[in-house]
């Protein structure tokens, strides 16, 4: 108990926040959250559902038609659950119960398997969408000094590949085969705690955010890191996640605990072209179909929704305490928000996250 507790004191510190402490009987659903005003999205077009502990990362699957959201429950119960929703409606239309803790997730292009950190073991196991089953998993043996797994945190499917970050210092970044489940390479020297990743297709390489300041480009051929950029100098930062505009080749990196900010940044160059002041700032996309700027910014308990041309917020939604993770839909009409719990101080939670469903449209 005490190695998954230390494991989630530095999850904290990277703002993934935490697993809650008992799993919800039944989920039901809850008042939407108040808007600011009349020029926001109606709070009756919002939907949020309280749905279980320790809720982190979702993903779409046109497959299976459904939305599938990873749950690391509490540290009172063994392993974690995956929740197969209608992504219409939030109702539950399965679950895989997992020995392990669920984080990170990614789905293959077909929607056909879903990927899952299992960072408090660092792993990686494969769900099959269309049975619900764990087929596979992967077990990446490094240790830290304490001797604790090495966590596995954000995961993207690349061209047959998984590229997982290691919440490690100095950081790795994995690259497995997406079928085997093989180890395939090691990025080492990858900084301090790797957060965020993002594959451009504009440019052809993955970048990751550390925790040291740093974002690096990485030549997927080769798997080498061809440049390393400090957006901000010497300027203490921990950056976060990762959004493109690939029309633009604008990237777009967060950091919610040292600078508190939005950078906005040359894809090529990394120079930096607007740091966006509007406050914490943890999970970013970028909407080209409406060219829109979502962030969610957890201590204020907001989601902001920006105009990607002028960066002006065009509208706020109160979604407290805690809005995590996002997720858009392939046709940019629908955004989904995980919505966490404040904690306690002995890592317990006042109640379940819950899951938002905000439709873009209205």
């Amino acid at each position: 108990m005490s190695n998954k507790i230390s494991a989630l004191a530095l999850l904290v510190a990277l703002a993934l926040s935490g697993c809650a402490a008992h799993q919800s009987g039944t989920a039901k659903p809850v008042a939407a959250a108040p808007v600011a005003d009349a020029s926001q999205t109606p709070a009756a077009a919002v939907q949020q559902r309280e749905l279980a502990d320790g809720l982190y990362e979702m993903a779409l699957s046109p497959a299976a038609g459904a939305l599938y959201v990873a749950s690391a429950q509490s540290f009172t119960v063994q392993g974690g659950v995956v929740y197969k929703l209608d992504p219409a409606t939030l109702k539950t239309l399965g679950q895989t119960h997992t020995d392990l803790k669920n984080f990170g997730v990614a789905m293959d292009p077909q929607g056909n398997t879903l990927f899952i950190t299992n960072t408090l073991d660092g792993g990686v196991s494969a769900l099959d969408t269309a049975t619900g089953k764990i087929t596979g998993r992967l077990m990446f043996g490094e240790r830290n000094e304490k001797d604790f797994p090495t966590g596995a945190r954000e995961i993207i499917w690349h061209n047959g590949l998984l590229y997982v970050g290691a919440v490690a210092d100095p950081g790795v970044i994995w690259v497995v085969d997406a079928k085997t489940l093989k180890l395939k390479a090691r990025i080492k020297n990858a900084g301090k705690w790797v957060t965020g990743l993002l594959y451009s297709e504009q440019t052809q390489r993955i970048y990751a955010a550390n925790g040291s300041g740093e974002i690096l480009t990485i030549n997927p051929r080769n798997n080498r890191i061809e440049a390393r950029w400090k957006p901000l100098g010497d300027k203490e930062a921990l950056l976060l996640n990762l959004a493109e505009d690939p029309k633009t080749g604008r990237l777009f990196v967060t950091d919610n605990s040292k600078a508190k900010t939005t950078l906005v940044l040359d894809i090529r160059s990394g120079r930096v072209l607007k740091q966006l002041e509007i406050g914490d700032s943890l999970a970013v996309k970028f909407n080209p179909a409406r060219n829109e700027l979502y962030i969610t910014q957890r201590e204020s308990g907001k989601l902001a929704i920006l105009d990607a041309d002028t960066y002006a917020v065009k509208r706020q939604l109160n979604l407290t305490p805690n809005p995590n993770s996002l997720l858009l839909s392939a046709d940019g009409q629908t955004l989904y928000v995980t919505v966490k719990q404040a904690f306690n101080k002995d890592h317990t939670t006042k109640g379940p996250d819950s899951i938002v469903r905000v439709p873009l449209n209205q």
